[in-house]
């Protein structure tokens, strides 16, 4: 799946063929904290046991490896012009979430079946160029391509940026530019948006 955009990325889905691109984007420097998670932080509720052998990270590297193999792709990937993964994006339907279900900032606002959009991953050399606003857009089009009424995400909303893991979920600001609409707000920092993609 390729759009054309002001940066020029093209962008793929996450699976078996594609997940070694992931390893290489999350191998990259600024991306420490994506090599522990993995994008699987808010898959997974309650305490997880890794298998005897095996550390936390590199089992949560087996699962997100395993979700590749089935549809909808857990996120997609975008490369630069040479072909170097440069930029990455999670989402999926609010359900395949435990985490959301009982976190008190980003629970459920109603029933609507909304799919979430969770994290970026953008290597340090190539922040501060749009790349994580240009995969926010690659994310809306393929879930407005796969049917899905509404999109979410819970982003945070600072003067400062953030040094803490949050920054992975993205400014508010670059949500707003997108249109999304706040439609909640349970603590100071992070509002709960949504981006209505079809009215049935």
């Amino acid at each position: 799946m390729t759009h054309g955009s002001k940066h020029d990325l093209t962008v793929k889905p996450l699976t078996s063929k594609t997940f070694p691109d992931l390893e290489a984007l999350f191998a990259q420097k600024g991306c420490s904290f994506a090599r522990d998670c993995w994008c699987m932080g808010y898959r997974l509720s309650g305490k997880v046991i890794p298998p005897k052998g095996t550390n936390l990270a590199e089992h949560r590297k087996t699962l997100i490896e395993d979700r590749a193999r089935h549809k909808p792709a857990p996120g997609l990937i975008g490369y630069d012009k040479s072909g170097a993964p440069v930029g990455w994006v999670t989402f999926g339907p609010r359900e395949e979430f435990a985490r959301l279900k009982r976190s008190p900032v980003m629970k459920p606002v109603d029933d609507t079946p909304v799919w979430s959009i969770l994290c970026f991953v953008v290597p340090s050399p190539h922040r501060g160029q749009g790349v994580a606003a240009e995969m926010l857009s690659h994310a809306v089009a393929f879930a407005k391509k796969s049917g899905v009424p509404a999109i979410e995400a819970y982003p945070i909303d600072k003067a400062e940026r953030s040094q803490s893991q949050f920054l992975w979920h993205g400014a508010m600001s670059m949500f707003e530019k997108a249109g999304f609409k706040e439609i909640a707000r349970r603590k100071p920092e992070r509002p709960v948006m949504r981006l209505t993609l079809s009215r049935k």
